[in-house]
């Protein structure tokens, strides 16, 4: 299987998108309310590709994107955080689970280790495939804090597409 792409070029359907927020820095941070669910944002302020035409994320939305059903993906977030208690708050990241797949297994509980208002520098990889669901509607990335209030800041999202459909 091979696709044409804008550019002229013959490939495989793989390849990457690297998103850096602009909004969200170190004077202006995320705030995350107690027990709120919050859609974790990327303005896309810079964004770099393996090649022109490809995206697997769309900052006016907040959604995650897939291109075909079956397709397999593995993004890295990356973010610094803070929490004024840090003994008691914790961090949850998801994908969204209301597209009817349970993608809310695709996250991660983050704690606070370094301390009350310490910042933390926050990666980690995650690997999902897409079903017809996340093709047609998306996805977003969930946060919410608990135990106290947080804020995010240098919201990173690189996304690799590793598996066309077969």
């Amino acid at each position: 299987w091979r696709k044409i792409y804008p550019q002229g070029g013959i490939g495989s359907g793989i390849g990457w998108c690297r998103y850096d927020d602009g909004l969200y820095t170190s004077i202006n941070k995320l705030a995350l309310l107690e027990d709120t669910k919050t859609v974790l944002t990327n303005n896309g302020a810079s964004i770099y590709r393996s090649y022109d035409g490809i995206d697997y994320y769309n900052p006016a939305t907040s959604k995650v994107l897939a291109d075909n059903l079956n397709d397999v993906y593995i993004v890295t977030v990356v973010f610094k955080c803070q929490a004024a208690n840090a003994n008691q708050t914790f961090l949850r990241l998801q994908l969204d689970a209301t597209n009817g797949t349970p993608y809310e297994r695709v996250g991660v509980d983050i704690p606070f280790p370094k301390g009350n208002d310490v910042a933390h520098e926050f990666h980690q990889v995650f690997q999902y495939y897409a079903d017809q669901n996340f093709v047609d509607n998306g996805s977003t990335w969930e946060i919410t804090a608990t135990g106290g209030t947080a804020s995010v800041w240098d919201i990173i999202f690189f996304i690799q597409k590793t598996q066309s459909f077969a």
